[in-house]
């Protein structure tokens, strides 16, 4: 039996429940910060990521934030702004933004359950990893804007292109 499998079908599991469940599964560490937000860390190749998720019943939209810290030199910030455009053009799913003043950058996606929808487990996993799989993507490529002399042109053919597709 999958995992996501264990839970039951039903509009009363709520979905910040599935995301703790789901951090134990991958035994993430995690903190129910409140009822309706947990923060992770999710370690990846390049570094550790700061996951936070937070359900928002008045829009009824999951917010997932998945930050790490970046203080890049002053001048070369025209150069990140402009590879995160390139980066975002390259992201379906959801859109980097460099946060200067708490000096992070942050992937943020939104999952709107209008109408009393739910997310199961599955998606909800696939979400925090797309996440994990965006910044480790892209994050050399910011590096290399940041402190290496290459132009975003140049830096982002680091960041492959997704294959879909069989072989």
């Amino acid at each position: 039996m999958a995992y996501t499998e264990h839970f039951l079908e039903s509009a009363e599991i709520h979905p910040i429940d599935i995301v703790e469940n789901l951090a134990e599964h991958h035994a993430w560490d995690f903190d129910r910060v409140a009822d309706d937000q947990i923060a992770m860390a999710i370690e990846g190749q390049w570094r550790t990521y700061s996951i936070t998720l937070a359900w928002s019943a008045w829009d009824e939209t999951l917010r997932l934030v998945c930050s790490f810290e970046m203080d890049p030199p002053e001048g070369h910030l025209p150069q990140l702004y402009e590879i995160l455009n390139l980066a975002n053009d390259k992201c379906w799913t959801g859109s980097f933004a460099f946060w200067r003043e708490h000096k992070l950058m942050a992937y943020r996606y939104g999952l709107v359950l209008t109408g009393g929808e739910t997310a199961g487990p599955a998606q909800i996993d696939h979400l925090v990893q797309n996440a994990v799989s965006a910044a480790e993507r892209f994050y050399p490529a910011f590096q290399l804007v940041c402190w290496g002399d290459d132009t975003p042109e140049q830096a982002m053919q680091v960041a492959m292109d997704q294959a879909y597709g069989t072989a």
